[in-house]
């Protein structure tokens, strides 16, 4: 057996470059090619050939199924897990975006519990959740900090939202780092059988890798959550390059906007010369497909959200709040109390409407759970953001009323969905935002008849899905335009209100949560089509992936024609055979270096019939 090596060492000693054992394999697999091709006959093809009706049957079935939804056995794999509870608050827009996913679909669900464990390995923990599984694992307590708080919080948070005066923390978090997503990777060995793993988000970057080292040879996809910044950005962190080749080891890569996909790509070819093609990338491990995939949400269910009954407690906290904003116009802004959801300037920003709108006609509820309570950037922040809602409340407050309420707690999603149904503005206004679904969960609960409008930062991830003629955009570095823009959407005419609302709503309907996931995982499956080794005996490798080889049609057409004619016209054979081994020659060179599984190569004088009745060996799949 022979591994086509991926360690990806021309990216890191320049363009061009490849090490000894990864041009030796190359050689090996080439010379082993040629071979098949030359000295096997066409005429001694069987069942297994391409040409044969009943094979290429079965080659478009499988080509056909994939581009249906796939009803693939999916690891989803995550840095935390949703609480599956709809009268629990959710913890961030990830959790909100993959419970549907892994309830209706059947998969597993692997993450961080609360409780932190001495590294460990133990059984997978499955507990069944809808006809789902969730794994939450107790991460190593030696390592969580350096992990948790210190590189995935304190380095690449910052710098992903490209703000390079919040980065701090030694780089031996990077090592801590490294080894929970190694423990992760043990973890998940486990459930190596299903068919494809899907991981997410900033804290899991190297995990593809991390799965490739134990020997799972799956498909694997990564989608991120966060913005993706420029090449000067991302070189402010400690071990990027490292980081972004191990990112190629995935099969797919998902980004939220064009944006952070043309950074990523800029980075690819300022960091190593690497050139992406049609959205694909081809290093030496393989190729890896970067792709859009903006997250949506389920709208009826949000609207059903607002039916939904609540617990007495929490009805009674919601119409207690919502006394106190009767006879004023009511903005929101929702979001955890995180430095780069631009709280601080909306507040600046709301300080400026109050000097300029009527006394009492409107107020801020500003609804801001803690957030990583344990670092210090984020305690800091904490005590600036109410600091600022202080000073406004003091000058512009009346008697017992406050122009800006502020709630440092968490809210259930049906009590959410009346607070914006009450809102006659939605602010969101982060400084840089993967997507932000808090914009969208806004539009989707508003009053079909009287809906509110939208603020939106330009920043935000759904500013791509939503244009200025429906929400308005702002630039949340900027407080005056914040708040020319609160103070337009409070005094908007209802036709216009209605006019943006109904486009916005649209969009969200024809793309929901449940489209993105089935759009991700439909792509994903592409590198699970396989053919088997008899349909490519030239090939004589074992098991190939059709999806990474456009060029095999071109091939299968080539053999059709030589088959078609007839043995007495030689010079018509012969000038078909050239064309086959033409294609042939286009269809491998990309195998060569573009494939990352186990191939079992034929000896130089095996025939085609003594190998046409082998299994494919161990990995071979």
């Amino acid at each position: 057996m022979v591994r086509i090596h991926d360690t990806l060492d021309a990216a890191t000693s320049g363009p061009g470059s490849t090490s000894q054992a990864t041009q030796q394999d190359e050689t090996i697999d080439q010379a082993a090619f040629d071979l098949h091709l030359d000295e096997i006959p066409l005429e001694q093809r069987a069942a297994g050939d391409p040409s044969d009706p009943s094979v290429s049957d079965e080659v478009e079935d499988r080509l056909a199924a994939a581009g249906q939804q796939p009803d693939l056995k999916l690891v989803v794999i995550s840095n935390r897990v949703a609480p599956f509870d709809p009268n629990k608050p959710q913890t961030g827009g990830l959790a909100a975006a993959l419970e549907p996913v892994v309830e209706r679909s059947g998969a597993v669900w692997v993450g961080s519990s609360e409780n932190r464990g001495d590294g460990t390995e133990r059984p997978l923990p499955l507990v069944e959740t809808g006809a789902g599984h969730v794994a939450r694992l107790d991460l190593p307590a030696a390592d969580y900090p350096g992990y948790y708080r210190g590189f995935s919080n304190s380095t690449l948070w910052p710098a992903l939202h490209s703000l390079p005066d919040r980065m701090s923390g030694p780089n031996e978090d990077y090592g801590s780092y490294r080894k929970v997503n190694d423990f992760i990777a043990r973890a998940a060995f486990d459930v190596r059988d299903r068919d494809a793993f899907w991981v997410h988000d900033y804290h899991l970057l190297p995990l593809g890798a991390d799965l490739h080292e134990l020997g799972i040879e799956r498909p694997t996809g990564f989608f991120l959550h966060t913005p993706w910044p420029t090449p000067d950005m991302i070189e402010r962190v400690p071990n990027h390059r490292e980081l972004m080749k191990s990112m190629l080891k995935y099969d797919l890569i998902g980004f939220q906007t064009n944006r952070d996909l043309n950074n990523f790509m800029a980075c690819l070819r300022s960091h190593f010369g690497l050139e992406s093609k049609d959205g694909v990338v081809t290093s030496e491990r393989g190729q890896t497909r970067l792709q859009k995939f903006p997250i949506g949400i389920d709208p009826k269910q949000f609207v059903e959200y607002l039916a939904a009954d609540l617990s007495p407690a929490e009805q009674e906290k919601i119409s207690s709040l919502l006394q106190n904003f009767e006879g004023a116009k009511l903005a929101i802004g929702v979001d955890r109390l995180d430095y780069t959801k631009g709280i601080d300037k909306r507040v600046e920003a709301f300080d400026q409407v109050l000097a300029a709108e009527p006394p009492r006609s409107i107020s801020l509820l500003q609804i801001a759970p803690s957030s990583r309570a344990d670092v210090e950037e984020y305690q800091k922040y904490k005590d600036d953001v109410e600091t600022a809602i202080n000073h406004v409340n003091a000058e512009h407050g009346r008697d017992e009323w406050s122009p800006i309420h502020y709630k440092n707690d968490s809210f259930s999603q049906a009590a959410l969905a009346r607070l914006y149904r009450a809102a006659d503005v939605g602010v969101v206004t982060p400084l840089r935002d993967g997507m932000n679904l808090v914009a969208k969960e806004y539009v989707a609960a508003q009053d079909p008849q009287d809906p509110g409008v939208l603020v939106l930062s330009k920043f935000a991830g759904a500013a791509e899905d939503f244009n200025e003629d429906e929400a308005l955009l702002v630039d949340p570095n900027h407080p005056e335009e914040i708040a020319a823009a609160i103070s337009k959407a409070a005094n908007m005419p209802l036709e216009e209100r209605v006019t943006r609302w109904r486009s916005m709503m649209d969009k969200l309907e024809s793309y929901t949560i449940h489209d993105w996931s089935a759009d991700y995982v439909r792509e994903l499956d592409k590198s699970r089509v396989t053919v088997p080794a008899d349909q490519f005996h030239h090939l004589g490798l074992g098991w190939t992936n059709e999806a990474q080889m456009p060029l095999y049609q071109n091939y299968a057409n080539a053999v059709t024609v030589y088959d078609e004619i007839d043995p007495a016209y030689a010079a018509l054979r012969e000038a078909a055979y050239a064309d086959v081994k033409s294609a042939f020659d286009a269809l491998v060179v990309p195998l060569n270096h573009t494939q990352d599984r186990l191939w079992d190569l034929a000896a130089p004088t095996a025939s085609l019939d003594s190998r046409r009745g082998q299994e494919p060996g161990a990995g071979e799949q």
